[in-house]
């Protein structure tokens, strides 16, 4: 273990007996009010989210020919509830409109297909465990929603299934990947990445699976693809919801067999690997639309683990400024550095790369010496605040929480702190702008 390891390692021992091990979110009830069931008629889920749809897969499974597979999703915060439609076929509304994403209240009525549903809150809470560690391998993170990130890839890391990671651009899919292998009994074998959004379309099997000699023009010699190359350790899928849909059914196999047949060959040869996967599309609406195999989702889903978006967890500021700072130059000199004022300016920014676009950010003050201006939000290339790397969905919602909190904060800023005052120039109801405030935990208040 290096200096810096042990530095780490004593840190994170000195924090654990400070850090909670459980997190509780409010409970809540989904009951039936209108469509044929022939099962349960309420449903009362144990955890800070769940699945809705007609695949016995979901939390509420629903018995109705209109509702799409995976239809939609409710999670929870200390913000409120929110349910999101997973690009179901009939689409979803709450109270009478179709919404995409949308925050839900105290007898919320949710129409899927044919069936209606009532929202509501329950008096008790539901536990989520968390982990001890600020730090799981290159993830660093002391709110709630990483600690308990880290409780799941820790329970994950003690077993041989396979994993599929979500998140969108820049979380740390790739890091969370990497500490899995090294936390696994597979620490000692190799990982073996394969980025299937850039690899060219045409290559994609002879990649995975490798190729005979001969078996097409230029295959001077024969070559092991990425599960061979990866025997006795790690193959890291990343992307893999690009993958082409007539090679997915090549990969299902493999996940079932563990045996690979190289192309141009006719001999299988088996496979001892762990795979891991990772996607920042969400694969259940690609079952929806029929541009990814339901089952393959399945093999791939054995656990499934969602990497939090840096919006989303902006108390992890603080020691990601640090630690970043740390691994891009361990002898930098920081007295140029406002921290407090650094990590207010950056709370305030949408940051639609993630986590990878702070570090770009971050890289730009070190080299200068000082922070450049945030008049726009950061971004990896420097201008956009809306990502086309993004499905539309979803850049639109980011856009707007970037908007909504950067016009909080500058309302409040303007009337210091007067939220009445704030809300009557602003042409807001009082009660809605106290409701952005708390979304997005806008300072000031």
């Amino acid at each position: 273990m290096s200096q810096d390891d042990d530095r780490t390692a004593q840190a994170d021992g000195f924090r654990r007996w400070q850090l909670p091990q459980e997190s509780f979110v409010r409970g809540f009830r989904l009951q039936l009010l209108e469509g044929a069931q022939g099962g349960p008629t309420t449903w009362e889920p144990a955890s800070d989210r769940c699945t809705i749809g007609s695949n016995e897969r979901n939390d509420v499974v629903l018995a109705d020919r209109t509702v799409s597979r995976f239809h939609a999703e409710i999670r929870l915060d200390e913000r409120g509830a929110r349910i999101r439609d997973l690009g179901s076929t009939n689409g979803t509304l709450l109270d009478g409109v179709p919404v995409v994403e949308a925050w839900l209240r105290e007898g919320s009525v949710l129409r899927l297909g044919d069936s209606v549903l009532r929202f509501g809150l329950l008096g008790g809470k539901n536990a989520l465990a968390l982990s001890r560690r600020t730090r799981f391998g290159g993830l660093v993170g002391r709110s709630v929603a990483m600690r308990s990130t880290f409780a799941q890839l820790e329970r994950a890391a003690t077993t041989d299934s396979t994993v599929l990671l979500r998140g969108e651009t820049g979380t740390g899919k790739e890091e969370a990947a990497q500490a899995l292998h090294e936390a696994s009994a597979r620490a000692d074998g190799p990982f073996v990445v394969v980025d299937c959004s850039t690899v060219v379309p045409t290559l994609v099997e002879s990649e995975l699976f490798g190729y005979e000699r001969g078996a097409f023009t230029g295959a001077e010699k024969a070559r092991a693809g990425a599960f061979e190359q990866a025997h006795g350790g790690t193959v890291f899928l990343d992307e893999v919801g690009e993958l082409p849909l007539e090679l997915q059914p090549r990969l299902l196999r493999i996940l079932e067999n563990r045996q690979v047949r190289r192309v141009g060959g006719n001999q299988s040869r088996a496979v001892d690997v762990r795979v891991i996967a990772a996607t920042h599309r969400d694969l259940r609406a690609g079952v929806n639309s029929g541009s990814f195999r339901e089952d393959l989702y399945y093999r791939l889903a054995v656990i499934e683990i969602e990497l939090p978006p840096l919006r989303n967890r902006p108390e992890d500021l603080p020691i990601l400024i640090d630690t970043i700072i740390e691994r891009l130059d361990p002898e930098a000199q920081t007295d140029w550095l406002d921290r407090d004022a650094l990590v207010e300016r950056l709370s305030t920014s949408a940051w639609p790369g993630n986590v990878r676009q702070l570090r770009n950010y971050l890289a730009q003050c070190v080299a200068f010496k000082e922070a450049p201006s945030l008049s726009a939000p950061p971004s990896s290339s420097g201008t956009p605040l809306v990502s086309t790397n993004l499905p539309y969905e979803e850049a639109r919602r980011v856009a707007l929480e970037a908007f909504e909190r950067q016009y909080a904060t500058a309302l409040l800023e303007k009337h210091k702190g007067n939220v009445s005052e704030a809300a009557r120039s602003a042409g807001l109801n009082r009660t809605y702008l106290h409701r952005l405030i708390r979304r997005h935990r806008v300072r000031g208040e």
